[in-house]
């Protein structure tokens, strides 16, 4: 089960991406620039690893359209899970962004007919009993939502993706293709929000204290996280269940919730940690079974 493996250095990837979301989303700095840097390197590895394999492919329509959606649904989720940490409590965030399986398990279900368990029925029971209680926790309404609008923002986003990214193994695509697609595309969505929005700030504060090269050149470090996550989950995808390799890669969230803890030292409620052991729960049994 080699995908297993993949899917879960995906996990660890994708947890690092979120505390170095969480953490320069605290600074005074322009957010489109950092992201154009994060996707940026992922177009620049894709790029070099696919003209290194020297691998001649035919690039169909279908490529194109796969690998062209996946940045526009990988701009999105990326903005909102920024967003949601620049103004949401992290661990909130997190976990409703975990909330990416529960959508692949249903969209592919959909699509393509992989079929429900009893056990993933009881899963996904689970997860919401576990929203359910973060969201009574939270005195979460309407009229503030703290955030939790951009995690669920962003699972629906990453789950979007997940499935065209599960697509693009079913048409052939070659990986790194879809990746230099995917990275290229996002790149320049974020250019072009940054360069319409060059005078906005993060925070609301005066003057942005990170100049323009060293937030672009944080994202470019950053965005090894993301391309390396990316490798591993479509690697994944390729042969694994679709469900079974996003509910694995969702555990992203524990890395996450590790770092609030133990970093920030934000202390959870006890309502809080029920509904993330909940939500956990529901993960670590979509991922067994």
């Amino acid at each position: 089960m080699t995908w297993v493996v993949y899917a879960l250095l995906a996990a660890i990837l994708f947890g690092l991406r979120g505390v170095f979301y969480q953490w320069t989303s605290q600074k005074t700095m322009n957010r489109n620039l950092m992201l154009c840097g994060v996707f940026f390197t992922g177009l620049v590895v894709s790029t070099l690893f696919f003209l290194l394999g020297k691998i001649a492919v035919d690039i169909s329509t279908s490529h194109l359209v796969v690998g062209s959606s996946m940045g526009i649904l990988s701009f999105l989720g990326n903005a909102s899970l920024y967003k949601g940490y620049a103004v949401g409590k992290a661990s909130l965030v997190s976990v409703l962004a975990g909330l990416t399986p529960l959508i692949v398990v249903i969209l592919a279900y959909l699509i393509w007919n992989e079929t429900l368990t009893v056990i993933q029925l009881w899963s996904f029971g689970i997860i919401f009993l576990g929203i359910y209680l973060i969201r009574c926790s939270n005195d979460l309404s309407f009229k503030d939502l703290k955030g939790a609008q951009w995690g669920l923002l962003a699972a629906l986003f990453f789950g979007l993706n997940d499935i065209m990214g599960k697509q693009s193994t079913r048409v052939g695509s070659d990986t790194f293709i879809t990746l230099a697609l995917m990275f290229g595309v996002g790149s320049f969505l974020f250019l072009v929000s940054w360069l319409a929005n060059r005078n906005s700030r993060n925070q609301g504060v005066a003057t942005l204290s990170w100049s323009n090269t060293r937030t672009f050149s944080v994202g470019l470090l950053v965005g090894l996280t993301n391309v390396g996550g990316m490798v591993a989950i479509l690697t994944a995808f390729a042969t694994g269940p679709t469900g079974m390799v996003s509910a694995i890669s969702a555990l992203s969230l524990l890395v996450i919730l590790l770092y609030t803890r133990f970093v920030l030292h934000i202390p959870f409620r006890l309502m809080e940690l029920l509904g993330i052991g909940f939500a956990l729960v529901g993960l670590l049994l979509l991922r067994l079974f």
